[in-house]
């Protein structure tokens, strides 16, 4: 178990949440569901359920517990894409019923931030080259989902 594990508290579709998850990504998967066998402040035995799961190799804990606070931006979670596919795909599937935000962000259905970012945009932000930078990062500014061919073109000049 790793040392350090994200902890995700959702008013209610935990499960739900974890299946669209881990079907997106590889090296993912469900570990187990439990329900809290006591009362808790959320509610009475049973009604709290506990999700652990492994998305890309990192665990997680999801749980429904009710209402407390809503997710955020000061969290979100950056899915590392090798190319426009695997960009487009888990926007589209992330997206869908979510809220589509600037710069690569997406809100989920389930209200969670997500930003679906090409590898490629990192490097090009870091080039000593800080014009060129400049371009890339203008570019980024200008985009909901990102577009690789066009950071690329902003990156060329």
């Amino acid at each position: 178990m790793s040392k350090v594990i994200p902890h995700l508290w959702f008013e209610k579709s935990a499960e739900e949440a974890a299946k669209l998850y881990v079907s997106l990504l590889p090296d993912s998967h469900i570990d187990s569901v439990t329900t809290m066998p006591s009362e808790s402040p959320s509610g009475p035995p049973g009604s709290v359920k506990i999700v652990e799961l492994t998305l890309a190799g990192q665990q997680f804990v999801a749980m429904d517990a009710g209402p407390f606070e809503p997710f955020n931006h000061a969290i979100s979670f950056v899915i590392d894409c090798k190319d426009q596919a695997e960009v487009d795909r888990l926007w589209d599937a992330l997206s869908q019923g979510g809220k589509v935000e600037q710069c690569g962000w997406v809100k989920d259905r389930f209200g969670l931030s997500w930003q679906i970012v090409p590898s490629v945009l990192g490097e090009m932000m870091k080039d000593p080259d800080r014009a060129r930078a400049k371009r890339v990062t203008d570019a980024m500014l200008k985009m909901a989902k990102l577009d690789i061919a066009e950071l690329q073109r902003a990156y060329a000049g």
